[in-house]
């Protein structure tokens, strides 16, 4: 196996063992991205020589004896709205051109100080308004979108271009463009993760996460970035912590929710049958299945809304109104339309949040962790612009993969996404996991002991179709 199809733990094992070097994996992952992203599209920016001056950093400190714990010489990509000293950050927007920060943002300092290698910034939908990325293609097949609006995150890891990534979740762009390239991906809880350098999109909806190939590397991860910073405003109060799970893959006493509601409702077959498959793997592991009703399910859809379109086009204004035509059309639509949106729909949006976390908070009196698709269909087709459903329901692109992961930013709650199966076209499934506030833990051995009792770890194929093969158009 060459470096760059390691897991992150992997790698780690490896070079502590002295078996990998920091550079011999720095250059694997390199090689990895001249020979598949001009194809691919996952980065903006790659930052090479910057790597490999980190990698050789690494190695003599491991060599003296200096060791910065299992992150240390593994290489990473950052969503391009992640200030880093130096290196250019520009939401993937030409309103942002040449742009570099003077100083690191929280998550990138953490991870600096970790050890970890920067090979570049990967590609967001602009100012990560929209669930497409659509300067990136799904790792899995090439006329397929990526998921947005961390799609170039996804892509990287998912195609052995990084280790692990960051991204950034206002509705579900971590979840949506991990599960829709088949990697794992954790959306903390609110405020536990600082937002420091990173450029908002709505300030009470984002968070940032990783994007990895295991639960356990989400974990090695999310050990590194979790912690108190002052400088954000809603960063949680709580002391660092170790959140690796343990290889126990009995789940005997978990009470695991099935919605009986809204997560399974206008819902392609074939991820239904994957993810109930992965739910009964659960409880063949000990939990018990619980069926749930989830709460004000109506409201979730006008609630993120009113929430989200208001408070990213204040952020915007001065610039929307200097030089809107730097804008690509789709955002440049959204932001315009903030600007119509009543201030009495977005206080009677955060009213419906306040009422949705405390019935949420009720649910979780009666299970421990909730699991259910993460997104309704795989990965659409590029271009493609709506969904119809089997009862002549028909439904944005957009809609629909914000549509299942809306609830964990409205109430704040984790959320992780493992890779469950393919479709009949090949495309990746995966199911979310759930948690209440501050549940981390149980979220994370959940999903640790179902991918360690269904093993599903290849790298995407990240090559170009054959243009006459009629699936591939599909």
């Amino acid at each position: 196996m060459r470096p760059h199809e390691l897991s992150l733990a992997a790698c780690a094992r490896e070079i502590r063992a002295g078996r990998l070097s920091p550079t011999e994996l720095v250059e694997s992952v390199l090689d990895r991205i001249d020979a598949t992203d001009a194809h691919l599209g996952a980065y903006v920016t790659v930052t090479a020589e910057r790597a490999r001056r980190s990698a050789r950093r690494a190695e003599r400190d491991l060599a003296t004896g200096r060791d910065t714990g299992p992150l240390q010489g593994i290489p990473m990509g950052l969503k391009d709205l992640i200030d880093t000293a130096g290196v250019a950050t520009s939401a993937s927007s030409r309103v942002r051109v040449g742009h570099r920060a003077d100083s690191d943002s929280a998550v990138a300092a953490r991870l600096d100080a970790a050890g970890a290698v920067l090979v570049g910034k990967t590609h967001t939908h602009e100012f990560a308004y929209g669930l497409t990325t659509p300067q990136t293609r799904n790792a899995w097949h090439a006329h397929r979108v990526a998921g947005g609006s961390s799609g170039g995150s996804a892509v990287a890891v998912a195609a052995g271009q990084a280790t692990f990534a960051l991204g950034t979740d206002t509705g579900g762009s971590i979840r949506v463009p991990a599960a829709l390239n088949g990697v794992v991906g954790l959306k903390p809880t609110f405020g536990l993760v600082p937002r420091h350098g990173i450029t908002p999109l709505s300030w009470s909806l984002d968070h940032v996460g990783p994007l990895a190939r295991t639960v356990e590397d989400a974990a090695l991860v999310l050990t590194v970035l979790a912690g108190h910073d002052p400088r954000d405003p809603d960063s949680l109060p709580l002391p660092a912590v170790d959140h690796r799970p343990t290889d126990d893959e009995d789940l005997t006493g978990l009470r695991v929710g099935v919605p009986d509601n809204h997560y399974f409702d206008h819902v392609d077959p074939q991820v239904e049958s994957a993810v109930r498959r992965a739910v009964a793997r659960l409880a063949d592991l000990g939990a018990e299945l619980v069926g749930v009703e989830i709460p004000m399910a109506r409201y979730i859809r006008a609630t993120q809304w009113g929430l989200m379109v208001p408070e990213a086009t204040a952020y915007h204004e001065r610039t929307l109104r200097a030089v809107p035509e730097l804008y690509a059309p789709d955002v440049r639509i959204l932001l315009e339309a903030g600007e119509l949106l009543p201030a009495g729909d977005h206080l009677r949006a955060r009213r419906a949040r306040t009422l949705m976390r405390q019935a949420w908070q009720r649910l979780w009196d009666t299970v421990d962790v909730i699991a259910a698709p993460t997104v309704p269909m795989t990965a659409a087709r590029t271009g493609q612009e709506s969904v119809t459903w089997p009862d002549g329901t028909v439904e944005s692109v957009s809609d629909a993969y914000v549509r299942l992961s809306a609830p964990a930013n409205i109430t704040g709650a984790p959320a992780l996404t493992v890779p469950v199966g393919h479709d009949s076209q090949g495309l990746p499934i995966g199911m979310q996991l759930m948690a209440r506030p501050l549940g981390e833990a149980v979220l994370l051995r959940t999903g640790h002991a179902y991918e360690r009792a269904e093993p599903l770890r290849t790298l995407a194929p990240a090559g170009r179709p054959n243009p006459t093969d009629a699936s591939a158009l599909r």
